[in-house]
């Protein structure tokens, strides 16, 4: 049987990794490694719950670097199956098996399963034995039912919350692209470079998870900066620009523009009379 490895980036977020790791423990078939990268969380590692580290930058998180680390990591502990799941989600009880499946019998494709928003949770915490009964994934993306399996699937819709692959398929894309730092772009980034790299895509519907609930903005005004910049990369790799309902969005509030050829801008605000 191929060996498993779960692939989680850490930035704080320290009780959220420690349901998603009961939500494993708790799994059908456990992984073989659970590799915990700390990015830029010297509590992380102090308190041992890492398996790797890596510092930030100036410009932010790198979050593609992360993930590759991570990836470089688990390759090394003899990894053949490989599982992103983001520190927010939690496991349900057959998405470790589910991907497992899926990727033995398709090697050659990236596996996304569905993803429920949870709400916030009761005073006791999210009742991980009774996951199945709050599904509900993000009507944005394919939910096929446990069980199915959908090939063909459009890379636009590619997120990276959960998602897997054989070590072959990772290394036939090249992993992610570690020019974008900060918030947006990589994973849109990652759904091309797979399919330029030969590699299908598809949807796993025993791989289902659970995202924890948190506050967010939208759109999410603290990353414009990030937005900004990891667009224009994008946008000089493929001639486009992602994130367009964000950056539309910013352009409403007045934080960025857009020039005639397209690109993006950081508008610098100038303080008026008090």
């Amino acid at each position: 049987m191929s060996r498993t490895a779960v692939v989680t980036v850490a930035h704080g977020r320290h009780a959220h990794l420690a349901a998603q790791q009961r939500s494993l423990a708790a799994s059908s078939e456990p992984a073989d490694e659970h590799v915990v990268v700390a990015l830029d969380d010297a509590d992380l590692v102090r308190s041992g719950r890492s398996t790797v580290a890596l510092a930030g930058t100036d410009l932010g998180l790198p979050l593609a670097a992360a993930r590759n680390l991570g990836v470089s990591e688990a390759l090394r502990r003899g990894a053949d199956v490989l599982v992103f799941l983001d520190v927010d989600c939690l496991a349900g009880p057959t998405l470790v098996e589910g991907y497992r499946h899926a990727v033995e019998d398709g090697p050659s494709t990236v596996w996304s399963g569905p993803v429920t928003y949870l709400d916030p949770p009761p005073a006791g915490g999210y009742d991980l034995a009774r996951l199945d009964a709050l599904d509900s994934p993000h009507p944005a993306r394919p939910a096929p039912t446990p069980g199915e399996l959908v090939t063909g699937a459009d890379p636009a819709l590619f997120w990276s919350l959960s998602f897997a692959c054989s070590a072959d398929a990772w290394l036939r894309a090249g992993g992610f692209c570690e020019e974008y730092v900060g918030y947006g772009g990589e994973d849109t980034d990652f759904a091309r470079v797979v399919v330029e790299a030969g590699v299908g895509m598809g949807w796993v519907g025993a791989a289902r998870a659970y995202h924890q609930w948190h506050p967010v903005s939208r759109p999410p005004v603290e990353h414009v900066d990030d937005i900004v910049r990891n667009a224009e990369i994008f946008r000089g790799r493929w001639g486009e620009s992602p994130m367009l309902g964000w950056l539309e969005e910013f352009e409403r509030l007045g934080l960025v523009s857009r020039d005639e050829d397209g690109r993006w801008r950081r508008v610098e605000r100038v303080p008026g009379p008090e």
